[in-house]
């Protein structure tokens, strides 16, 4: 397979690697002094496109390779007030988009787990709250793996109506997530569940890039050949 790799930094280098190591080659890879190239690739000589950049470019570059007829996986976080509008635009226009705000296979299943133990604890006297912490160089926060664990805890329990970036519970309706940058940190996520009696915790760490890195690629292997709009649990069949 021919790979695109938009955004061509330590996670662009790290996809790069492992897609060549699964025995796929790359045709372009842009850092983001080339995105103006974006709307010149070809789907005659590129299969699939994956796509790390920023918040403010992500929306133009997808919508940029549906317009090519390019599958694209994209796992930039911080734009997804866009999201209906780019998966609408996909779909009107036969285009293949895979989004994810965490491609490691194991997050997927702790996103799966979030879910489950949100349920379990639903009616039950807890006070609930995220932690997440990243490298200096994260750009967004809360991160998008932090926002996809509170929307899985909203889904399960009633008692809370929305999420907040804070760095205390000061609303009894509103989930907190604290967000902390700590350097050459790949990422940390943990639930706590706290009550007077006893603390609940599930925690998620990550010890390197590759985990997202391989499932980016993986993603791309997986969306090559469809049209739609997709995500891991699709992928996954989780």
């Amino acid at each position: 397979m021919k790979l695109a790799i938009i955004g061509y930094g330590k996670m662009g280098k790290t996809i790069e690697k492992i897609a060549i190591e699964r025995g796929h080659s790359i045709a372009i890879a842009l850092d983001k002094d080339d995105f103006s190239q974006i709307n010149t690739l070809d789907s005659n000589t590129i299969d699939a496109a994956v796509e790390f950049t920023e918040p403010t470019s992500a929306f133009s570059n997808i919508k940029s390779c549906i317009d090519n007829n390019i599958p694209v996986v994209s796992g930039t976080t911080g734009w997804l007030n866009k999201y209906e509008e780019i998966a609408n635009y996909c779909n009107n226009n036969n285009g293949a988009f895979f989004y994810a705000s965490n491609f490691s296979v194991g997050v997927n299943l702790f996103f799966k787990l979030n879910k489950i133990l949100a349920e379990l604890m639903a009616t039950q006297n807890y006070e609930i709250k995220i932690e997440e912490t990243h490298h200096t160089q994260k750009k967004d926060a809360p991160s998008g793996t932090a926002i996809t664990l509170a929307e899985g805890i909203l889904q399960k329990n009633q008692n809370f109506i929305d999420w907040e970036l804070q760095e205390e519970k000061n609303k009894k309706t509103t989930l907190p997530i604290e967000a902390f940058r700590v350097d050459k940190v790949p990422g940390t996520h943990e639930i706590i569940y706290h009550s007077q009696i006893d603390d609940i915790s599930i925690k998620h760490t990550a010890h390197t890039r590759k985990g997202f890195a391989l499932g980016a690629v993986l993603a791309a292997e997986w969306l090559a050949d469809k049209t739609g709009v997709f995500g891991m649990e699709d992928m996954l069949k989780i």
